[in-house]
Parts: structure tokens; sequence; C-alpha cells
């Protein structure tokens, strides 16, 4: 009886280890389904489509996908939430990014540098959000779709104290939620 059970676990293993195999080599050998009968290049079959690179880059509609292809953030001069016709420009492609990831929804960040009190950069983070927030509605973006959000000076993207690193840090980021 032993043996009947021993024998019926070395065939299984057996088995396994040969499935594994076969798999392995079959895709290392380049033969599958493209190359069965009928599908090749003179029939208009799926070879054309293996022979096509597949998709790289980000998966759209994903926070890698607007960094990538948009740009996810605008910036602002000192003291000011007030569009530039650069950030217009920025914000016209974010718009049309939205608009094609229709499922998508968004939080803006409003952001400013670390001069000021507490209380006033979080008002200004506010009003740069709220400010990009109503332009992309202007854009034909829907409002349900965007949370304005002001974390003021408590996010900086350059903790340093020069006005190369103020000027980064005054500024609206959208982050696909």
């Amino acid at each position: 009886m032993r043996c009947k059970i021993l024998v019926t676990v070395l065939a299984g293993l057996a088995l396994a280890a040969c499935e594994t195999t076969s798999q392995d080599s079959g895709g290392a050998s380049g033969a599958g389904a493209g190359s069965a009968a009928g599908s090749g290049p003179s029939s208009g079959g799926s070879a054309n489509v293996a022979s096509k690179p597949l998709p790289t880059g980000p998966m759209s509609g994903t926070q890698e996908d607007l960094v990538t292809n948009v740009g996810d953030r605008v910036f602002f001069a000192l003291d000011s939430y007030a569009l530039t016709a650069e950030t217009r420009a920025t914000l016209e492609k974010q718009s049309k990014w939205l608009r094609q990831n229709q499922g998508v929804t968004i939080t803006l960040e409003g952001h400013a540098d670390e001069r000021g009190t507490r209380e006033y950069n979080l008002a200004l983070g506010e009003r740069r959000a709220t400010e990009v927030r109503d332009y992309l509605v202007t854009l034909g973006v829907n409002p349900n779709r965007i949370k304005p959000v002001s974390y003021g000076k408590e996010r900086p993207v350059d903790p340093s104290s020069s006005e190369n690193a103020w000027s980064k840090n005054r500024r609206s980021v959208m982050v696909v939620r």
C-alpha cells in the first residue's frame, strides 16, 4: 500500500515538473498561437498583431500618465494666485487629459513657500487651488471631480531657503485620487 502511494506521489511530481518545463521551452522556441496554420503574414492573421510593439509607458488615467504626458503642477508668483499664460497652457492640457479620462477624480493641492504666517499661507494655498479648479471648470471639467485642498507651507518640494526653492514651492499640484 505504501508503495502505491509513493509511486502516485512521485508520478504527480514528475508530471508537474514536465508541465513547467514544457511551458518554459514553448515560450523560448517562439512557437505559439501566432504560428498556427492560417495566421501567417499572407493570411492577415494574428502574426501582424504579434509583430507590433507592446504598448509602453504608464497606464492611461493614472498619476504617472498625468505627470509623464501632461504635467501635474503649475507655479505662481510671490503672494499671488493669478494664472499666467504658461499656467493656463498647462491647465488646458490638464483639462483635455481629464476629459479623455472621464472616470478620474482629482485633488488640487495648493502650496506656498515658507515666508509668511501659517494662516496666511494656508489661505493663499486655498486661493491657488480654487483658482485652478475654477479655470478647469471653465474649460469643461465637471466640478464634482475636483477637490481643492491647501497645505500652505507645510509640504515644500524644496525645504531650503532660497528664491529657487521658494519658486518651486509656490504651486498647485493635481493628484489623481
